[in-house]
């Protein structure tokens, strides 16, 4: 099954990305040429995901290589240092922002020698191979995932970990995907995800294109069905995991695997390796982003919220390894993870 979903899409040397904010009123695309632009639209969720911001970053990379190629070297090296920095700046919490930003500078690393404008094209190439890669390894982690759903199983899902979170297929709704592909019948629950409202403005929208059975909660309604048996598993995607298995995701996410846990029902995290930081020790240590308070305060037009009143947004939370039954990867399926797993992970490349 592949979606009908592009998050990214390369057209005449620049990048247009699927404006999520808008979304499911509007369907449009909005069109970067630098990486400065690029970093903005990072920062200002255009895209959001983890894969899908290191893809996009990566595309940045090569926007601003594009558009330096008839400079010098010193002006080309130097301003594409710039390009890296204010990409790297536009958020905190994802690593595989880090990670994209840190294959495209060993592509350029390898290449001092080369000429300015072969510079430009192979780090290109290289963006075209993360997202290329993106998708074949989602599709991957798909199929090791599909095989822990039963051929009927109602998942909830919390914020959104599809097609509109990578370059294509997704990662937990990459696993759904893949089971409906292999002819299960799944049911998805996808709760709101507030303050942001990913789960309600775009995985609903997104399984809705893809027909595949979805019903939205409100974020509290959750652990009423879980109580109730309604759910029979939870799968979510992540934007870092520490090296000791925490894993770093959406706020509410710790909240879903607290009352899996004390429901009994598996909860599953879908992630690439990329998403893996081994430097991290644990998710004690993993910077979490705060956006500002006009998320929580209202939406849109609409405000719900007196004016003045304090306000504390953070946007992810960490889930300690402890809780998570299974991490889902393109090289298999980890249960109950922890360091020594983890690592092995890594040593069977």
């Amino acid at each position: 099954m592949f979606s009908k979903v592009n998050t990214l899409r390369w057209d005449n040397n620049a990048l247009e990305m699927l404006d999520q904010r808008v979304l499911p009123v509007r369907v449009e695309y909005l069109r970067y040429d630098s990486a400065a632009a690029v970093a903005e639209g990072i920062r200002t969720m255009v895209v959001r995901g983890a894969p899908a911001i290191g893809c996009a970053a990566a595309y940045g990379v090569a926007l601003q290589a594009l558009r330096l190629q008839r400079e010098s070297r010193e002006v080309f090296l130097a301003d594409l240092e710039q390009g890296f920095t204010a990409l790297l700046r536009s958020r905190p919490t994802a690593v595989n922002l880090a990670w994209a930003l840190n294959r495209m500078h060993a592509k350029l690393d390898s290449l001092h020698t080369a000429p300015v404008a072969e510079i430009a094209s192979a780090l290109l190439t290289e963006a075209h191979a993360i997202t290329e890669e993106d998708v074949r390894l989602n599709r991957e982690m798909g199929q090791h995932g599909a095989a822990l759903l039963a051929g009927d199983m109602r998942v909830l899902t919390h914020c959104n970990a599809g097609a509109l979170a990578t370059a294509g297929h997704g990662t937990a709704l990459g696993v759904i995907r893949s089971a409906v592909e292999a002819g299960k019948k799944i049911h998805v629950y996808t709760d709101e995800t507030r303050p942001f409202l990913q789960g309600a403005r775009l995985t609903a929208w997104e399984l809705m294109q893809d027909e595949i059975p979805v019903t939205l909660i409100a974020d509290n309604a959750s652990g009423w069905l879980l109580s109730l048996r309604e759910i029979d598993a939870v799968i979510v995607g992540a934007d870092r995991i520490a090296a000791n298995g925490d894993v770093a995701n959406k706020i509410g996410t710790y909240n879903v695997a607290v009352l899996a846990r004390r429901h009994g029902v598996p909860f599953y995290v879908a992630a690439p390796l990329s998403t893996i930081d081994l430097k991290m020790p644990s998710g004690g240590k993993i910077p979490i982003e705060e956006r500002t308070p006009d998320e929580v305060t209202g939406y849109g037009d609409t405000q719900w919220a007196p004016h003045g009143v304090a306000v504390k947004n953070p946007v992810f939370d960490v889930t300690p390894a402890e809780l998570v039954t299974a991490l889902i990867t393109e090289r298999g399926v980890v249960r109950a993870p922890d360091a020594a797993k983890i690592v092995a992970l890594f040593e069977h490349s």
